[in-house]
């Protein structure tokens, strides 16, 4: 029996200056604090800040996504990467569930496991199924390796992956009980039971036997081209159509197709999957700003979405960030799997569509007002229209806006990610220096998983 959803006035009544928090645990406090070297760090789990969906049958439920588990950035002697603090820990879903007084309780965790009920890590895939280079530290600051109990070599001893490993960013509930996950790094978009256990997969690598998505007897593969992802700015968002057909996903932030020359763009991408026919769409997304990320969206229909756009930056200390909930429609967006070759045009099959043998992301982050050459060739963005500036209408002190729950009274409940409470401020001596995360200059008001209500203009 589906429930009446929590009045939202109600909420506003008892608006707290930070939102309402979510319970944590302390996953680990034996390191201390950089800010306060006398006080013990507390990695929170907590961490449930990647993503938000509505459960389909219990209208005060909400499910939230961690990611990949408490880590820093590190760099050893085998180079740049991260080190996790909390090595054995499985990135899993939660639900959780707004009370009327505006309290939230925890329901459950669901831990998500590979396709035998195995718990998966975050730690890096390998080379040719996503990975990016990036090297794992344990928490000693030594290189993770495949022989815990032998120096790293790279050829004797290689760098510890994780085929199954994920950074889960994007989350879909479906009405079956079951999930999709999307994550940035593959990136790879991977079907969970109710249990949690991998059912199904879809990535850009066609030799990954776990592509088991065949419709109509043909692979369903993402774009080739979304090889090219940037290392942690991947497959942020994701979210299924009302009628449970269609995927839609949007990429953080602007590619590195064919290579860094694309990084600083306007432009990213918007792939949408029929789960029916296998069909796949990619729709052009123009940021407000190049350095503007994406990170949440989900479906008011086949054509129409609310999506987070923001600039990572913490209200208390810029003045000038902005965090901020589009309308968009891609119903007048043009396809660009659909654009046939030309004198012009040409359609890749390793970086996607090139204007004049220029990729989309290199002609943008070239010159801004490349946009109105691709209007000229009738190649249009989606639509989008602002129905919440968050700082213009919350007290909402956070760096991170990610996570986004339709409820079913039209409201939008916002989720901060906190990184599990903690940060990495610098690097020295090869050694990581982590502190709680704090929201303001001072360091005195800590960073938390908190939800906010807030309803849309439009």
């Amino acid at each position: 029996m589906t429930q009446q959803p929590v009045n939202t006035d109600m909420i506003h009544i008892k608006a707290f200056s930070q939102g309402s928090p979510l319970p944590y645990t302390v996953l680990d406090a034996t390191h201390n604090n950089a800010a306060y070297p006398n006080q013990k760090l507390e990695i929170r789990g907590g961490g449930y800040g990647s993503d938000a969906a509505a459960h389909p049958a219990n209208a005060n439920q909400f499910y939230v996504l961690t990611d990949r588990g408490p880590n820093a950035d590190f760099e050893g002697y085998a180079g740049k990467g991260k080190q996790f603090l909390v090595p054995n820990y499985v990135p899993c879903i939660g639900l959780f569930e707004l009370q009327a007084d505006g309290q939230i309780t925890k329901i459950k965790d669901i831990a998500l496991k590979d396709r035998h009920g195995k718990p998966i890590s975050g730690l890096p895939n390998p080379k040719a199924l996503g990975g990016t280079h990036e090297v794992p530290y344990s928490v000693n600051g030594q290189p993770m390796t495949m022989n815990p109990n032998l120096p790293f070599d790279e050829v004797t001893n290689p760098i510890k992956t994780d085929i199954n490993g994920l950074d889960p960013e994007g989350l879909a509930a479906l009405t079956n009980g079951s999930f999709w996950i999307s994550d940035e790094y593959g990136p790879h978009l991977v079907h969970y039971n109710a249990e949690g256990v991998e059912i199904a997969r879809i990535n850009p690598f066609p030799h990954d036997e776990r592509n088991n998505v065949i419709i109509n007897g043909k692979q369903v593969l993402l774009p080739t081209e979304f090889t090219k992802r940037r290392a942690n700015r991947g497959m942020e968002a994701l979210t299924i159509t009302p009628d449970q057909t269609t995927l839609v996903a949007i990429m953080e932030s602007s590619m590195d197709n064919p290579d860094e020359s694309g990084r600083v763009s306007s432009l990213t991408r918007i792939v949408t999957i029929d789960l029916n026919s296998g069909q796949i769409a990619q729709y052009l997304y123009r940021l407000d700003k190049a350095q503007h990320v994406t990170s949440g969206i989900v479906a008011l229909s086949n054509y129409e979405f609310y999506l987070i756009e923001h600039d990572r930056k913490f209200p208390l200390q810029d003045q000038a960030a902005q965090k901020l909930i589009y309308k968009i429609d891609i119903s007048q967006a043009t396809d660009i799997e659909t654009i046939l070759n030309s004198q012009n045009s040409k359609q890749d099959e390793n970086i996607g569509l090139t204007i004049n043998s220029q990729t989309l992301e290199q002609m943008i982050a070239e010159n801004e007002k490349n946009w109105q050459v691709l209007k000229e060739m009738d190649i249009k963005p989606v639509k989008k229209t602002l129905v919440v500036d968050v700082l213009a209408t919350l007290d909402y002190p956070h760096d991170k806006l990610e996570g986004l729950w339709l409820r079913q009274d039209g409201s939008l409940g916002l989720l901060n990610d906190d990184d599990f409470a903690m940060t990495d401020t610098e690097i020295t001596n090869s050694k990581s220096t982590i502190e709680q995360k704090y929201l303001d200059k001072e360091k005195t008001i800590e960073d938390a998983n908190r939800l906010y209500i807030v309803m849309p203009t439009e």
